[in-house]
């Protein structure tokens, strides 16, 4: 049973993308329904839901598209949250992914060192790789950088992963969340 105030609808760019994957861009339905009628963004797929007024019907929108192109420029704030979503949820040491609870984030030139609280000197790291590198580089750890830690703009950003495996996204979602997958036969 869909609860109508639990209802999100998915928001592409002009482009048809999403505006971001990780948090995805959604707005709650009523959102929606005021952006469609006031003609802001065009209306792609619908929910069987029904919404009724005094003089008019219509279906809750589950995905809609911006009428105008919005660019993904500049870089995005300097988060914890924000270095995992570049790392994409990775050790960068090990190689395992991990849910955002189970990371922690590693300066790869020590503190204790100078090292700086910077996009280029942090990275995603588990905490039994982070544990056994402590105080040390990569280099003296014995432990090598699967990538160099680097600034991330913001389209990188929105991009960088599919938050929600296939089963919790509505079907009207799933050719825009996963369009460069691979397809069923």
């Amino acid at each position: 049973m869909t609860v109508l105030s639990d209802l999100q609808t998915l928001v592409l760019n002009a482009d048809f993308r999403p505006l971001s994957r990780y948090p995805l861009s959604s707005w709650h339905w009523r959102d929606a329904v005021s952006a469609v009628i006031l003609d802001r963004v065009s209306l792609v797929a619908e929910y069987d839901l029904v919404i009724r007024s005094p003089r008019t019907a219509m279906r809750v929108p589950s995905v809609v598209a911006l009428k105008e192109f919005r660019h993904l420029d500049g870089y995005p704030a300097f988060t914890r949250f924000n270095i995992y979503c570049r790392d994409r949820w990775v050790c960068q040491y090990c190689g395992h992914r991990f849910a955002a609870a189970e990371l922690t984030f590693d300066h790869v030139i020590p503190r204790s060192r100078g090292g700086r609280t910077t996009w280029t000197n942090v990275v995603a790291a588990c905490g039994a790789c982070n544990l056994r590198k402590g105080s040390k580089t990569p280099r003296e750890a014995g432990m090598q950088l699967l990538r160099a830690a680097y600034k991330p703009t913001r389209r990188e950003l929105a991009f960088a992963s599919v938050p929600r495996e296939r089963e919790q996204v509505h079907h009207t979602w799933v050719d825009f969340l996963y369009w460069d997958s691979e397809l069923e036969e």
